[in-house]
């Protein structure tokens, strides 16, 4: 049966159900006309992984029913979209349904893309290949990494933006604290295999970071691209990002990153950008052409790092935003391109990075944050989460 509503979120992850807190906070009228649409029967808190990966977390730990996050006040429309028909104001369902809005606040979150790396699929999750970025091998990234007697052990970025660009990096080096505190760390060849340029793009952090590629002797190799896995041979080829010169790599361990991309109903909808990602104004987070449609989170194509911290700063702006759209006002919220990236370097310390588009940092203590400390780490496993179940998504914090 087709609905009709003043206020449509495409998303139950971290940025909708944030945003459909908030405003039914903020706008106690909207209880019973605000929809939040996903299929996902499960809600994950997805930072936590690399702590899972390193043994410190368990996976368990980071799964709720999405049931008990929908806000009180919003309906719960448990189907996937196939469409945005934006002239017309509805939303095709997977169901047959539409939904007819009002507003519309796109946060679908990121597809993690793994059959854009051949033989992948093939070779996750046994023989040594790993990924932090499944719920379901996550635990498998740490059984490889504490059954590890020496040789090659190889990490990947990709070449596409990705959810929590850190991450990457962070598995590494709980991975080199984990095989020096066990002693084989000199049976074991690091290799960061990145499609990056560089180790980071804020040049405060890089500096600090490159001091630790140094101290623990990983070797970083940039502009490699992982295209493919040859499971059967444990070879990993790598594609140079400018001259396209293919590497092939020796493993005994590999942890991907996929590639990741805009979900499929976006990428090919009108609402998009060339690149998939809808197409916003980066600091009102409205959609260029369509004045009753913003977006937020890892689907929009906001210039800065995709995070949850950039959620926690995005989903307040958007939320005042589409309050000011309704009465006819102008849009007077300003989102800065902040993003937080808690770069764990080891069991215990941390390096917390935080910055806005200009890529100049932004930091929220009163000491440098660039100096690794274990105060950080503690907040990143402890607090944080503590923080995103009882107040972010509450809409609070």
């Amino acid at each position: 049966m087709d609905k009709h509503y003043r206020i449509a979120i495409i998303g139950g992850g971290t940025a909708g159900i944030s945003t459909a807190a908030r405003l039914l906070k903020d706008l106690r009228s909207l209880a019973g006309d605000i929809a939040i649409i996903d299929p996902a029967e499960k809600h994950y808190y997805q930072p936590l992984w690399t702590l899972v990966g390193g043994g410190e977390a368990k996976k368990e730990e980071t799964e709720r029913s999405m049931e008990e996050l929908i806000p009180e006040g919003a309906d719960w429309i448990q189907s996937a979209v196939t469409s945005i028909e934006p002239e017309e104001n509805y939303i095709q369902l997977s169901d047959g349904n539409k939904l007819e809005y009002d507003c519309l606040i796109v946060a679908a979150g990121i597809e993690v893309h793994w059959e854009g790396i051949k033989g992948l699929t093939e070779s996750i999750g046994h023989s040594g290949v790993c990924s932090n970025y499944s719920y379901q091998y996550t635990d498998y990234t740490w059984d490889v990494i504490r059954n590890f007697k020496g040789g090659n052990a190889l990490f990947t970025h990709p070449a596409t933006p990705i959810k929590c660009g850190g991450a990457p990096q962070k598995i590494m080096y709980l991975a080199e604290d984990y095989f020096s505190r066990t002693g084989i760390r000199d049976k074991v060849e690091i290799i960061f295999g990145s499609a990056n340029p560089t180790i980071f793009d804020v040049t405060k952090y890089r500096l600090a970071l490159e001091k630790v590629l140094e101290r623990k002797k990983i070797d970083a190799r940039f502009k490699h691209n992982l295209i493919e896995v040859k499971g059967d041979l444990k070879e990993a080829i790598f594609e140079h990002i400018e001259t396209k010169e293919q590497t092939s790599i020796h493993y005994d361990m590999l942890h991907v990153t996929p590639p990741m991309r805009a979900p499929a109903f976006l990428r090919n909808s009108i609402l998009a950008d060339e690149a998939g990602w809808v197409d916003v104004h980066p600091y009102t987070l409205q959609h260029r052409k369509y004045e009753n449609i913003f977006s937020l989170g890892d689907c929009s194509n906001l210039p800065t790092s995709k995070t949850g911290a950039a959620i926690r700063r995005q989903y307040p702006i958007v939320t005042k935003n589409i309050l000011s759209f309704m009465k006819g006002e102008a849009l007077g919220a300003q989102y800065d391109g902040y993003s937080s990236c808690p770069l764990v370097t080891g069991y215990n310390t941390l390096i917390l990075a935080e910055f806005n588009y200009d890529k100049q940092p932004k930091e929220s203590f009163p000491f440098n944050q660039a100096k690794e400390r274990r105060s950080m780490y503690v907040m990143k496993k402890d607090m944080l989460p503590i923080i995103y179940w009882n107040g972010m998504l509450k809409g609070t914090m």
